[in-house]
């Protein structure tokens, strides 16, 4: 390493003490704090270990979950697939006109919203849902200043109805609603731990992603979420962590830069 040199004044010739060289001052590691995040859940996942539907004991747990990242200060949207009850794409493939079909699949998600908002608020978490499509005896319309007011106040914030257009899926909603409110990361909580080369649930050999960028998902059409949602977080430059949420206190540990996860962003 060699000798060590001493700072010493100009002017009184006073010494210092030794100075390390190429050594910085350093920190504890940690994950760069997020201020505002957007979680988006399957719909799938609010069923629990039912086959179809909404499963209130265990929303009431994802609710803790939330309620728990909450805490620490973070401002928090949500957005919900409606998978567990109807999903337009199935019901077009099944001879349903696809833009009816996909109207009923953005009904879907409003009432995901509105059982995750009382679990929430059961918990004492002030919620709000927004929907992009109008029914305002439920719930607001989706107010972009409406809802930076909410998060500023405490309040968590639900966007529920997908963009409110059908042939956008709600993953799309989720990449639009994080780039409107700016948040420094989209969250995206299913069944799996992260991104896989193949469907792991197939190929026994596939291989977990740490970390891989926007334009290899896109090229390999790799199940993270889909093209136009993917894009639109690359243009944004919105980093999208695909972790386990069935994994009991999982989000917390992704939030702290721990437990298993993918991030998707520009460089990796």
């Amino acid at each position: 390493m060699g000798a060590l040199r001493t700072w010493q004044h100009p002017a009184c010739g006073y010494k210092g003490r030794p100075i390390l060289p190429n050594v910085r001052n350093r920190e504890p590691m940690s994950q760069p704090k997020y201020k505002r995040v957007l979680l988006k859940l399957s719909g799938e996942v609010l069923m629990g270990s039912q086959q179809f539907g909404i499963d209130p004991e265990f929303v009431a747990e994802l609710a803790k979950e939330v309620k728990a990242a909450h805490d620490t200060g973070l401002e928090i949207c949500l957005v919900i697939g409606g998978g567990n009850i109807f999903r337009g794409m199935a019901g077009a493939a099944k001879g349903m006109d696809r833009a009816q079909a996909d109207y009923m699949g953005m009904l879907a998600t409003v009432m995901n919203a509105l059982a995750m908002q009382n679990a929430l608020e059961q918990l004492g978490v002030k919620t709000r849902v927004q929907s992009a499509v109008q029914m305002d005896q439920v719930c607001e319309p989706v107010i972009r200043r409406r809802a930076e007011r909410h998060l500023e106040k405490g309040r968590v914030v639900i966007f529920a109805a997908g963009v409110g257009s059908p042939y956008f899926t709600t993953d799309s909603g989720a990449a639009l609603r994080a780039a409107e409110m700016k948040c420094d990361a989209l969250l995206k909580g299913t069944s799996v731990d992260g991104v896989y080369d193949s469907d792991p649930k197939t190929n026994p050999q596939a291989r977990r992603y740490d970390t891989v960028n926007y334009d290899t998902v896109l090229a390999q059409n790799l199940k993270v979420m889909d093209a136009s949602a993917v894009a639109l977080c690359r243009d944004n430059d919105i980093p999208i962590v695909v972790f386990s949420i069935r994994e009991k206190g999982n989000l917390a540990r992704v939030l702290a830069g721990e437990g298993t996860k993918t991030v998707v962003q520009k460089g990796a």
